[in-house]
């Protein structure tokens, strides 16, 4: 196979089956992944019961950011069976692990029917889907970078990243069309489990391709000539130089551009559902209708990085993401729901009281001012709170005379206020629509060509640690934690664009990285 050396043997069957099989495992890895987060607010409701909505879905996201949390840990296992044992048993492994552990999650049992029990066990299933996740994505990025030819590696490698949002796109799918098969009155009993179960059947379509595949050319001439890593682990921190192509990796490429594309996933899921108060199907067909449109631009920055570098797209499209994330999402704010938005503008709520403190987690608020706030927080009405003697609540020019939630909705609604469930129509549909592909090419650009350019950073004796460890803990903390971070902004100020200051704060801190420390990568030897 000669990869080894700069010689490759160009064979066009291996090379779609070494691509299809990968790919496909990439996306069903990640549907298994994403699941969870597409489908928090009912396990929330589920597994987190509680009198409050808002509590529900920030404890689901927390179950959901435990999941990321625990990626560097897979990582580090799997990394260093990966450099030890080889690519594709490692990468198969992981897979395995996770179909059985989302399969679990559809199989456990509700909080009303086990009591604590039901979320401690969402929750070690949630580990066990990281811990996969961890070894996962590098052994299938590294195992099509080292069967790529080098003036092709990018373009190989984009079909990985492009699974990535493809998982993406077949969870919001397999949600969409089992609700539509089923109804909405057994989705919401049982019927919600069936996309987790599916990860089942992916499974086995998973296991089928990958046996198929032979191991790294790379890993084989390596393990041949007896230069494989004793402890790779220990020397990813020891080899010269490789703390810092970690660090650049993890803060500098991983949580940039992850929080992008986490921002256009799953945040802009949560702004238009719960802040904007749109149809959850719509809301899904929206996103998942723009990751489908904007798959291409992953494949076409990879393909474009073996022209132009790989580290020109990536800064490109965090400089754009400074520049466009915020007024894309006012702008879809204004097409979503109009009447908010116009409500919100001309008639200001001001919360006034000697004592204003909230905290989104708590059940019940310990302060009435506090319990203002939380109404106004699930409402989804954006605030501005003042200390004063006298607690009050003013909306445009009117004060409220009545303070009950039942008084202040009146308010709410004599001002402009709508907090009906909307369905945009068409035109609307199709000004939310073009923004979100837009957001999904900047996105393509910063994730497409990363893959091969941290196969390229790292050392082929320690790649599999030395790229998945930072990979994931960029992605598993600084990406993983964004739907809760953004979502406690968004609840703690009732600004439903509250929560983008933290990816913009993510990408500009990358941005500076790579402009300064990132160096280019494209032609250089994988087998070194």
């Amino acid at each position: 196979m000669g990869a080894v050396g700069g010689d490759y043997v160009m064979d066009a069957k291996r090379d779609r089956t070494i691509i299809t099989a990968s790919a496909l495992g990439t996306i069903f890895e990640w549907y298994d992944f994403y699941i969870y987060g597409v489908l928090a607010p009912i396990i929330g409701r589920t597994f987190f019961p509680t009198d409050n909505p808002t509590v529900e879905l920030l404890y689901s996201l927390a179950g959901f950011a435990i999941g990321f949390g625990f990626r560097p840990l897979g990582a580090v296992l799997f990394g260093y069976l990966g450099d030890r044992l080889g690519r594709k048993y490692t990468f198969l492994a992981t897979i395995i692990l996770m179909g059985a552990a989302t399969a679990g999650v559809g199989l456990t049992p509700s909080a009303a029917t086990i009591g604590i029990a039901a979320p401690i066990i969402l929750i070690l299933l949630r580990i066990a889907q990281g811990l996969a996740l961890g070894g996962e994505y590098g052994g299938a990025a590294i195992y099509v970078a080292e069967h790529a030819p080098a003036g092709k590696r990018g373009f190989y490698t984009s079909f990985i990243q492009a699974g990535v949002i493809g998982g993406f796109i077949l969870s919001l799918v397999v949600v969409v069309g089992t609700q539509w098969i089923v109804g909405k009155a057994v989705w919401d009993d049982w019927g919600w489990r069936l996309p987790f179960l599916f990860s089942l059947a992916l499974l086995g379509v998973s296991i089928w391709m990958r046996l198929k595949l032979r191991e790294s050319p790379v890993f084989v001439a390596m393990k041949a000539a007896g230069e494989q890593s004793a402890n790779p682990l220990k020397e990813a921190f020891t080899y010269p130089g490789n703390r810092r192509r970690m660090f650049v990796a993890m803060l500098g490429i991983a949580a940039g551009f992850t929080v992008i594309a986490y921002t256009v996933m799953f945040q802009v899921l949560y702004f238009l559902q719960n802040s904007l108060h749109v149809a959850p199907g719509i809301a899904q067909l929206l996103v998942g209708g723009s990751a489908f449109a904007g798959m291409a631009a992953f494949i076409f920055f990879g393909w474009l990085s073996d022209r132009v570098g790989r580290k020109k797209p990536i800064i490109i499209g965090y400089a754009l993401t400074l520049v466009l994330l915020y007024p894309i999402y006012q702008f879809m704010g204004q097409q979503a729901n109009p009447a908010l938005a116009q409500a919100a503008e001309r008639a200001p709520v001001v919360v006034t009281g000697s004592d204003c403190r909230f905290d989104p987690f708590a059940k019940v608020q310990p302060t009435d001012c506090g319990k203002l706030l939380d109404h106004l927080s699930k409402r989804g009405v954006p605030y501005e709170s003042r200390d004063d003697r006298q607690l009050g609540v003013t909306v445009g020019d009117e004060r409220a005379t009545d303070l009950s939630p039942a008084g202040l909705d009146t308010l709410f609604h004599n001002q402009g206020y709508a907090f009906d469930t909307v369905t945009p129509g068409w035109g609307r549909s199709l000004l939310i629509f073009l923004p979100l592909v837009v957001l999904w090419v900047v996105s393509g650009m910063t994730y497409g060509p990363v893959a091969a350019l941290l196969s390229e950073y790292f050392p082929a004796r320690i790649r599999y640690s030395s790229f998945s460890i930072p990979y994931h803990i960029g992605t598993g903390y600084f990406g993983g934690f964004l739907p809760l971070v953004s979502q406690y902004s968004v609840a703690r100020t009732g600004d439903p664009y509250a929560g983008l200051w933290y990816p913009i704060a993510v990408v500009a801190a990358a941005l500076i990285i790579c402009l300064f420390w990132l160096p280019e990568t494209r032609g250089t030897k994988l087998d070194a």
